[in-house]
């Protein structure tokens, strides 16, 4: 099958697609044809040799996929059949013709929805879904403070804030994403490159601050994000464009607020089995990414279907085909895609 690769970390130009041995499906995991994958961050931290893949996962890119079940491996307990039309959340190797798959990591593709659609729903959709339930413990009526709103995930947030009846509101970086992140259902947005974005929003709330910050910057915000925090909030770090280091008496104002900090990556770095009695941690993170799935699929799934109210939609800004993988990493790199970048596979 053909496949991104790269032999030696660095920029877009080492990547390249080449022919390698298509996987098979060991116990209970699904095979599927890939049609579609889509990029993400931690596509071009791995290429650039700073996000390894954890043990024993796929070394080729792509943590998302949409395509069509092609085979079942021993153990699987009858949920997916042949040819069934399905995406999937994946520790990598969805960059390529072909991918094997947990089958409980796999999701049926809503009636009406294409696989570049689909492709650009697992990885963002699942991580908005994530942090706002799971780690944020969203409430009705609570105002969200959505960094990068225009990127996969905080499209997918700003939908999801407005699904659980709260209020998002979003920072970005040229007006054009902040129209974008308007007609998704922000509430409000604000230009981070040219106004305090801890102002605007603490006036947005009429002094109050947010509920919940979803942080993919880390370190450079650390200031305005504490500043705008409500009493008894929950600042949720999922990434760190900025870097993670930290300069100030952040402890003591966080303190003043009785404010939280919550960290979550849903890549686990350590494959490996822990020692002692306990549960390996990839069998941890296994059953947390099925119990995940699961919710997001029984809660959430329905509304990508035509007819329903609300409406959710995955927002894909741009396709490449499978030869133009150093493109699509470029224009990622350049932040000028609004919504998802999506991968095609040869026909």
């Amino acid at each position: 099958m053909l496949a991104v690769y790269f032999d030696c970390p660095g920029g877009p130009e080492n990547l390249y697609v080449k022919e390698v041995m298509k996987p098979h499906p060991g116990e209970g995991e699904v095979l599927v044809k890939v049609s579609a994958s889509a990029l993400n961050r931690a596509d071009l931290l791995q290429r650039r040799g700073k996000y390894p893949p954890p043990k024993g996962a796929s070394d080729i890119l792509g943590l998302e996929a949409a395509g069509t079940v092609a085979g079942l491996g021993p153990g699987c307990k009858g949920r997916w059949k042949m040819g069934d039309a399905v995406m999937a959340l994946l520790s990598g190797g969805g960059q390529a013709e072909y991918v094997t798959v947990p089958e409980g990591y796999l999701m049926p593709i809503p009636s009406g929805m294409t696989f570049i659609q689909a492709a650009a729903i697992p990885e963002a959709w699942l991580t908005a879904f994530q942090l706002l339930h799971f780690v944020g413990k969203i409430q009705k009526g609570e105002t969200v403070l959505i960094h990068a709103g225009a990127s996969g995930v905080g499209m997918a947030a700003i939908q999801l804030v407005k699904l659980a009846k709260a209020i998002p509101i979003v920072t970005a970086g040229t007006q054009e994403k902040l129209k974008a992140t308007a007609n998704a259902g922000a509430a409000a947005g604000f230009n981070y490159k040219n106004e305090d974005f801890s102002e605007k929003v603490l006036a947005f709330t009429q002094g109050s601050g947010v509920d919940i910050i979803l942080d993919c910057v880390g370190g450079s915000y650390w200031e305005k994000n504490v500043n705008c925090l409500s009493t008894d909030g929950r600042w949720i770090v999922y990434g760190l464009l900025s870097g993670g280091e930290v300069h100030g008496d952040l402890l003591a104002r966080l303190l003043s607020k009785r404010g939280s900090i919550h960290t979550s990556l849903l890549r686990s770095r350590d494959k490996e089995a822990s020692n002692g009695h306990q549960q390996p941690i990839h069998l941890i993170l296994k059953s947390m990414i099925e119990r995940l799935v699961k919710a997001f699929t029984e809660d959430v799934l329905p509304y990508f279907s035509g007819g329903t109210s609300p409406h959710l939609q995955p927002l894909v800004d741009s396709i490449y085909p499978l030869h133009e993988i150093a493109e699509a990493h470029r224009m990622m790199e350049e932040n000028k895609n609004i919504g998802k970048i999506v991968i095609k596979m040869p026909a």
